[in-house]
């Protein structure tokens, strides 16, 4: 499938690079870093936003690509921001590389085709927006977002301007995940009537005491559009990791691994666009201190086919279909299934359904951004796939049974359960 395209400043190059009349572009050598073998006009620039744990990983990895060039990157921790200038000018052999405070600078420089995006739970909508409304393609970590209202918001910004979104859910581009989800499609344990899925379980921990922000961090701006609470460092590492344990920013391990099992259950079934009916469980969460997503937690679902699914930190990790005539788990430590000769590669056959083929996820986004064909975890499977991790979050947090609709995405008959679809901004952040 095809998305529309829009004239990028590569493509705006290439177009008037043999015309008499255009104007002359002269590339610094520098520009084109130690991979000088790729033209300007197809080299795909980049800008890094979020340059802490995740997002420095991602970076390293593009940095890898002789078809990208990251020429920024930005953070509101400025000793974040020292480290990823580093790492890019000592790939590129040069001082070049400049740093951002502000996410809306970074986006706003018009040199641009695409940004990385790695910021906490709450922070992923208005930037991936705004990266989407200035033309930029976007790979965009997981999950998607900390609300479904934002995660809407998101699939509509990228629809609307045309652009290639790649998900950080990384698993579909590997083959044992890929193996599993074919077995599933192709009935080769019959009909599934019920999946299981295991995610982490959770933290928790005491009090953590209120102390001055280090002087290199913008706490006002980490902060955001979640609620104001003074600065302290969440446990470690200043604010950067501890941040998932705090429900203003995300909802623990539940949100945090959701982009990533649930989105292979979903892929196995063929759900990508639609979600479950019915949601229920139950949480445990810290009885004090700061952290306050649940540590230990369990939801069924029921889809409107009849499939279920039990989603919860006590089944066994990765994902687990259960079918009429027996299993398949697939996991990062591999894969298995009741019958041992489906694990073999000619147990998919020539005729047999085949799934798109990623065997590199960073290289299956360079080559969307080219050819403007959807990515492997396009943006609206990311969007099914973390419904389901905030509808059970939704479901636990009121202790009882929702009612939702998938095609226009409410709940029904529920508006304390259905005001949590979305989650208030702090001045002046909008949505």
């Amino acid at each position: 499938m095809k998305m529309k395209k829009s004239v990028s400043r590569r493509h705006f190059l290439a177009s008037t690079a043999g015309s008499a009349l255009s104007i002359p572009f002269i590339v610094p050598s520098s520009a084109l870093g130690a991979e000088g073998s790729v033209a300007p006009s197809d080299r795909i620039v980049m800008g890094c936003i979020g340059v802490g744990s995740q997002g420095t990983g991602n970076m390293r990895e593009f940095l890898h690509y002789k078809e990208v060039q990251v020429v920024a990157v930005c953070d509101v921790d400025d000793d974040n921001l020292e480290r990823g200038k580093n790492t890019v000018d000592s790939r590129y052999e040069n001082e070049d590389c400049q740093t951002h405070h502000d996410f809306r600078e970074i986006i706003g420089r018009g040199d641009l085709d695409a940004v990385s995006l790695a910021m906490p739970d709450h922070w992923h909508a208005i930037p991936a927006i705004t990266a989407a409304k200035a033309g930029l393609d976007i790979f965009g970590e997981k999950p998607l977002s900390r609300s479904i209202r934002e995660s809407r918001a998101i699939c509509d910004a990228v629809h609307r301007y045309g652009r290639v979104w790649q998900t950080g859910s990384w698993q579909r581009s590997v083959s044992n995940f890929r193996h599993a989800c074919e077995l599933v499609r192709n009935g080769k344990v019959g009909k599934i009537n019920h999946v299981e899925v295991g995610l982490p379980t959770g933290s928790r921990t005491g009090n953590h005491p209120i102390k001055p922000a280090p002087e290199a961090l913008d706490w006002n701006f980490w902060l955001g559009p979640a609620p104001w609470r003074p600065y302290c460092d969440f446990g470690g590492n200043r604010c950067h990791w501890d941040w998932r344990w705090i429900l203003d920013y995300s909802g623990g391990q539940l949100t945090d691994w959701a982009g990533h099992h649930i989105d292979i259950a979903h892929w196995g079934l063929d759900l990508d666009h639609t979600g479950p009916v019915e949601i229920e469980g139950e949480a445990s969460y810290p009885e004090d201190g700061l952290w306050n997503a649940p540590y230990a937690y369990s939801f069924h679902c029921r889809y409107a086919n009849g499939v279920t699914m039990h989603v919860s930190n006590a089944n066994r990790g990765g994902t687990r279909w259960i079918g009429e005539k027996g299993w398949v788990w697939v996991d990062r430590g591999g894969i298995d299934a009741s019958d041992k000769n489906l694990l073999k590669a000619d147990a998919i056959g020539p005729n047999d359904i085949r799934l798109y083929k990623s065997d590199n996820h960073k290289q299956n986004f360079i080559d969307c951004v080219k050819s403007r064909q959807l990515t492997i975890t396009p943006v609206e499977s990311a969007c099914r796939s973390i419904s389901v991790g905030h509808l059970g979050e939704i479901a636990m947090l009121l202790k009882r049974k929702i009612r939702w609709d998938p095609e226009k995405e409410e709940i029904i008959n529920d508006p304390e359960a259905g005001a949590l679809l979305g989650r208030s901004y702090r001045e002046p952040w909008v949505l």
